[in-house]
């Protein structure tokens, strides 16, 4: 279930019960549904298709912030500026990426692309800081052949997804298996000193190009 988000009249949005800096119970702005289905159009429209939300990104995936608000207003009579300001301040998982670039606020996906995107082209600091040494997949059960036949690959995003730690990686695995579907520990450190290079993308998300078969155990199955 998402979480409501209400705005503390000091500190901002939150999907807290109460404010987590005063204890304020605050505004409520959207319920969980409404949250959502925000939440999905924006990184749909970031991700996978800006032509049809009606929004132009460039070669990095940034798109004006007022554009994105303005396709949310043409898909939705509840839903403007503030509340896709609250969606991207109180995201849990960090999809969305926020800048001031001198001639307005931009915004952007962290990860997750089918569209043509270089992450990596404006990216200040190096993304391979903080790469946790071993890294996890969830998937079906049905696709564990495949895998060990020819390892992670992109399947239609521009990379490979992991999460760092095996909770993440089991819920991500439910939510795209019809029955049972396990859980993949990757060797980290032995993908990067073979040369691969692995991204930090947002708070919970590592991408790869692909991951080989050799760098793969099974951790287990949910």
């Amino acid at each position: 279930m998402t979480d409501p988000i209400a705005v503390c009249p000091d500190h901002g949005p939150h999907a807290t019960a109460v404010c987590p800096r005063c204890g304020a119970r605050g505004e409520r702005l959207l319920g969980g549904r409404r949250r959502r289905r925000l939440s999905t159009f924006c990184s749909g429209a970031l991700r996978h298709f800006p032509d049809d939300a009606g929004i132009t990104l460039d070669e990095a995936g940034w798109t004006p912030l007022d554009a994105l608000v303005d396709a949310v207003d043409r898909q939705y009579d509840w839903a403007g500026d503030r509340e896709v300001r609250a969606v991207v301040a109180t995201d849990p998982k960090g999809r969305f990426e926020t800048r001031d670039a001198g001639d307005g606020a931009k915004i952007r996906a962290a990860y997750g692309h089918s569209v043509d995107v270089d992450l990596d082209r404006d990216r200040e600091g190096d993304p391979d800081d903080g790469v946790p040494e071993t890294l996890y997949h969830g998937t079906a059960a049905r696709n564990l052949d495949a895998i060990s036949d020819e390892g992670l690959r992109p399947m239609g995003r521009q990379e490979v997804h992991l999460s760092g730690d095996s909770e993440t990686a089991a819920s991500v695995g439910r939510r795209h298996a019809d029955a049972e579907s396990v859980v993949l520990a990757v060797d980290a450190d032995g993908l990067a000193a073979a040369g691969f290079e692995i991204r930090t993308r947002g708070r919970e998300t590592y991408t790869v190009a692909r991951v080989p078969p050799r760098f793969l155990s099974r951790a287990g199955t949910t």
